[in-house]
């Protein structure tokens, strides 16, 4: 990644402006990693996007954040199957300065408790939650170092707080679990410019979605429509551009008002 200019510590160019700060995009190359990524670049920060598998939905991503891009912003990315946290975090001395960081990748299970396998268990809580946790834990001295730090989450539908799930019991556990890891960051960092917190999406249109998902869900969204991507990263993004971030430590639910 190429070196940002450098900026005072908890200051950016302008209210809402990333310009000067770099980011990494973890699951960056579709669904919410992706708008996440569009928005970062829009807003003028130097961007690596990772994507898990695909070369063109990776492709696809960079040329959507090159073409968003404020100020010449750099946008690059690179593809890295993970399996493990270290898989990830062997990387990260390569990319230099990483102001901003964005977890947007893991696995789904939806399965039964009794049909949960120990295999599906260890790769929910390696990826769900020990994934952003090291993440963290890695990235945290340096930002606090420089003075100024973001971490933005992705949590579950509905896993804000502990509830009984019947289909998705193991990775619900893990995304309700990113609350302790968020507002321990957010307490361990404030004194330092770091801040951290998750979004709890509800029902979210995305490319990987068939039509009869769409249906099914448009039947259980609030609105009768299911939400953008766009607008979800949008409202994240600003929260995470703030400065103070008010909003570190916090737990957001961006659902539009989902009930089952």
């Amino acid at each position: 990644m190429s070196t940002p200019q450098d900026l005072p510590p908890g200051r950016a160019a302008a209210a809402g402006s990333l310009a000067g700060r770099a980011a990494l995009v973890v699951g960056g190359s579709g669904g919410l990693g992706r708008a996440v990524a569009v928005e970062l670049a829009r807003r003028g920060a130097a961007l690596q996007i990772h994507g898990g598998s695909s070369r063109d939905r990776l492709d696809e991503a960079l040329r959507e954040a090159r073409a968003q891009a404020a100020g010449g912003a750099a946008v690059s990315g690179f593809l890295q199957r993970i399996d493990r946290p270290a898989d990830i975090l062997a990387r990260l001395p390569g990319l230099g300065r990483i102001d901003i960081v964005v977890c947007a990748f893991g696995p789904f299970v939806r399965k039964s408790l009794a049909a949960t396998t120990p295999d599906d268990w260890e790769r929910v809580a390696l990826l769900d939650l020990a994934l952003p946790g090291a993440l963290a834990s890695a990235l945290l001295p340096g930002m606090a170092g420089n003075g100024w730090g973001r971490m933005l989450f992705f949590g579950g539908t509905r896993t804000d707080g502990i509830r009984a799930y019947a289909s998705n019991a193991a990775y619900a556990a893990a995304k309700t679990g990113l609350a302790v890891i968020v507002k321990s960051l957010a307490a361990e960092g404030a004194r330092s410019g770091v801040a951290c917190l998750a979004v709890c999406p509800g029902l979210v249109d995305t490319e990987y979605l068939d039509e009869h998902a769409r249906r099914d869900l448009r039947g259980k969204a609030p609105r009768g429509d299911l939400l953008s991507a766009r607008d979800i990263a949008g409202a994240a993004v600003a929260l995470i551009a703030a400065d103070p971030c008010a909003a570190s430590g916090a737990i957001l639910t961006m659902d539009a008002g989902l009930a089952f």
